[in-house]
């Protein structure tokens, strides 16, 4: 009887032939990530410790962050209560005001992207529109409420009207600017290949002119957020200014802070969702 004698071989496991490259991509992008927000987590510890420090003494005039976290936790963990009235969470507050921003700016961009190609084709127009053009935009936006309240006699349209001339002008002013800026090659070779007006426009003119129009969008829609705050606080009914001003009547100082701190977020994410519109359109090519 024989007997004979087996080896047997150790499994080895291998990563895959592309892991390597993927553990160094997904490294290279941690690090990316994190020295875009690292520093601003950093620097907001810094002042939030500060403003800590500060508001703590005795007789500070506004709380500290650990007293309108307190004072505010209600309106933070229940944001979309509604007892009817006025009296509804401060989320219904904000989609009430960007509500009213969406109806305004939407306004302000189909008829500013129109007259900017005006003023920017045309030299007439531009010699004939351009100083009304500079002369209104000066006018601070909480000027015009009293006119718009006086024609529609009503606070909603006239919160709109104030969003739209508020937001209007750079994007006309962008525009015209990015219209007259068009190489004179893309014009040229818009007459050799017999381009219509029509085509010209959405072929040559708009992605050449995209770039300042994207620029003035982005201003325009900060100013349009930074309107209806200013607007709501006289027309009153339901929105953050209105939300702000309230507060302020009942020195809820903390809700203020938390009301304040909404606006800027919500601020920063409408810059950044039209500056990614922007660098989809454009390709890239649009500020950043």
């Amino acid at each position: 009887m024989s007997s004979s004698t087996e080896t047997i071989e150790p499994i080895r496991l291998s990563a895959p032939q592309g892991a390597p490259k993927a553990y160094a991509w997904l490294a290279a992008r941690a690090r990316r990530a994190g020295a875009h927000v690292l520093p601003p987590l950093v620097i907001l510890a810094v002042l939030l410790l500060i403003w800590e420090a500060m508001g703590s003494r005795a007789g500070a005039a506004l709380p500290p962050p650990s007293k309108v976290v307190q004072d505010t936790w209600e309106l933070i963990v229940h944001p979309f209560y509604d007892n009817g009235g006025n009296d509804v969470g401060i989320a219904w507050q904000l989609l009430a005001s960007l509500k009213r921003v969406a109806y305004g700016y939407a306004l302000a961009v189909v008829a500013g992207v129109g007259l900017g190609v005006l003023v920017g084709q045309s030299t007439w127009a531009l010699r004939g529109l351009d100083p009304i053009f500079q002369v209104l935009r000066t006018v601070p936006p909480l000027a015009w409420l009293p006119i718009s309240l006086a024609g529609f006699r009503d606070g909603h349209p006239s919160a709109i009207f104030v969003i739209f001339i508020t937001s209007v002008w750079p994007i006309i002013i962008n525009t015209s600017i990015g219209i007259r800026n068009i190489p004179d090659d893309y014009r040229n070779v818009a007459k050799v290949i017999r381009l219509n007006g029509l085509e010209y426009f959405a072929k040559i003119m708009l992605p050449a002119a995209a770039p300042f129009i994207f620029s003035g969008l982005r201003i325009g829609v900060g100013l349009s957020w930074l309107a209806i705050v200013a607007a709501e606080m006289l027309i009153g009914g339901v929105g953050i200014g209105f939300f702000i001003w309230d507060a302020w009547n009942s020195s809820r100082i903390s809700d203020i802070i938390l009301a304040l701190i909404y606006v800027g977020l919500i601020g920063f994410l409408l810059d950044r969702l039209v500056a990614w519109a922007g660098r989809l359109v454009t390709r890239g090519t649009a500020a950043s």
